[in-house]
């Protein structure tokens, strides 16, 4: 199984609204306190400094844009960065693209609804689809019967800005739609506050995309600002159901009334 994928349920599990048992027996011991999961996105791998510039990440993710090159170089960043699963972005349609996640042997793949089916066939990576987040919600709902194992809620990109209350809202509907794990992409620039609030919201993990001359060592202190931040628990999701006639009471009595 994809570690980042096993990671990220292990999470959610963790995160869930689960009571402890009251009374006096023996209680289970207490794992640490799950924290939101940190995944440094590279547009092209970064020459020289790539361990010092996903410092902090939990997973990274290279983007395959359908290159001969694209499985070595994902290749290359877990040799040079072994710590870490390491996943492959796919922003495309083409087997070949599939014949090259199988070839890197990376650990997890996010790719579009649009793709075809046989595209990832065999691959045996972690599967994270990738949806808009204005989907309709029914369709969002049908997401955990496909065989995928996560689901990342795509936003429009707007550079420099930061995540916004709308895109809040947007990931907290996705989350109460949803029981499968939860990404969604935010700026380098996010605070640790922000991510304790997404957190809220039911995010699982964020993808923030690095390189393009941006320093490093960033991600580390980001990393070390979530750590020190007390993250709640959270409700459990995927509770919404069918909402179902509601007969009141005063209704029932009026129609007594109305008898001879």
């Amino acid at each position: 199984m994809s570690k980042f994928i096993d990671r990220l349920r292990r999470l959610r599990q963790a995160s869930g609204a689960v009571a402890q048992p009251m009374g006096f027996g023996r209680g289970k011991p207490v794992s640490p306190e799950p924290k939101i999961l940190l995944v440094a996105s590279l547009a092209r791998a970064a020459a020289g400094n790539l361990a010092d510039l996903v410092a902090g990440a939990d997973a990274g993710l290279l983007g395959i844009s359908g290159s001969g090159g694209d499985s070595k170089t994902l290749r290359q960043c877990a040799a040079a960065v072994p710590d870490i699963p390491w996943g492959g972005w796919l922003n495309g349609s083409t087997r070949r693209k599939g014949r090259q996640v199988k070839d890197s042997g990376c650990d997890f793949i996010v790719f579009p609804a649009k793709m075809p089916l046989g595209v990832l066939e065999d691959t045996g990576a972690g599967r994270i689809l990738e949806v808009e987040a204005t989907l309709d919600g029914g369709l969002l709902r049908t997401i955990d019967e496909l065989p995928v194992d996560g689901v990342l809620i795509s936003v429009k990109k707007e550079d420099g800005l930061p995540v916004t209350w709308q895109q809040l809202m947007l990931f907290q509907r996705a989350s109460r739609l949803l029981t499968k794990p939860l990404l969604v992409p935010v700026p380098p620039e996010v605070t640790a506050a922000e991510l304790r609030m997404l957190w809220q919201a039911g995010v699982d993990g964020v993808i923030l995309e690095l390189g393009d001359g941006r320093p490093s060592g960033g991600l580390g202190q980001l990393r070390e600002a979530v750590n020190k931040l007390a993250f709640p628990s959270r409700i459990r999701r995927g509770k919404v159901g069918a909402l179902l006639p509601k007969i009141s009471g005063e209704a029932g009595l009026e129609s007594e009334e109305e008898l001879p």
